[in-house]
């Protein structure tokens, strides 16, 4: 079986066709999906939806990207966060791809998750794209890793260098790949993940974006989460079974979900 540890079902593209999404997951024998919170305004959507599918778990946070949107505080995601379906505090981090300027303002905010994250236990779930060195420097200086008695958490959509890599997985932290991983382009990212082992791997989609080989190009959702498992599996030179089982199981370890 296999699970999708980050999407975005509650976006509108998909939400509108959850049946549909649901019905691809079990056919692709995918599980359990994360649906992943972008700013507080739509969390109780993101929250609504893991309410209602026993599958479906969630984050509550706001991510990087999100200039003009209420300003999250430590409290306020402490208290979001005490929901039993509520598994992770993210999407967070830093991206100076997408925003030009004085970022200071995306620096705390990724501070004031590290330290929900810390009050709360839960793991989290970070964002980085043309700020690793910023990223990880502010994991360390506020104790994001297991190794400084935080929670951890996942470095999604891995797109860094495997010195980045390696140093998320010296401060307790999971890399996740999504289907940037199976283009034709990313040689340079195939060649981290032959680097990564299995009990420091996750898989996902990231939907409705960056759907995976065979499917680029189109829409993305959970059930083509399988394929980047499928590609990962051919490029380690692993049985899929192993990878499959053990992508699993390190999603209910990281995110201390009872199977």
């Amino acid at each position: 079986m296999y699970i999708d540890s980050h999407c975005h079902i509650n976006f509108p593209e998909l939400a509108a066709r959850l049946p549909d999404i649901f019905g691809k997951m079990a056919e692709n024998q995918v599980t359990h999906a994360l649906c992943v919170s972008v700013d507080l305004p739509d969390f109780p959507q993101v929250l609504q939806l893991a309410e209602r599918h026993s599958n479906v778990f969630a984050s509550v946070g706001v991510h990087p990207d999100y200039e003009e949107t209420p300003e999250p505080g430590v409290e306020e995601l402490v208290r979001l966060s005490e929901h039993p379906k509520i598994v992770a505090i993210g999407e967070t981090g830093l991206d100076y791809y997408r925003l030009q300027g004085d970022l200071e303002w995306q620096r705390e905010r990724f501070r004031t998750h590290i330290r929900a994250s810390r009050a709360t236990g839960k793991p989290l779930i970070i964002h980085t794209r043309a700020a690793a060195e910023d990223t990880i420097r502010i994991m360390r200086e506020e104790g994001a890793g297991t190794d400084a008695g935080g929670a951890g958490g996942v470095m999604h959509c891995f797109t860094e260098s495997l010195d980045v890599a390696r140093a998320a997985m010296e401060m307790g932290f999971y890399i996740s790949f999504s289907g940037i991983v199976t283009f034709k382009s990313a040689k340079d990212l195939q060649a981290v993940a032959m680097e990564v082992p299995l009990e420091r791997m996750l898989i996902e989609t990231d939907s409705p974006y960056l759907a995976p080989v065979p499917h680029r190009g189109k829409m993305n959702e959970p059930g083509f989460v399988c394929h980047v498992a499928e590609f990962l599996a051919r490029l380690k030179g692993e049985p899929l079974e192993r990878v499959a089982q053990q992508t699993t199981d390190n999603f209910f370890k990281l995110f201390k979900i009872a199977r």
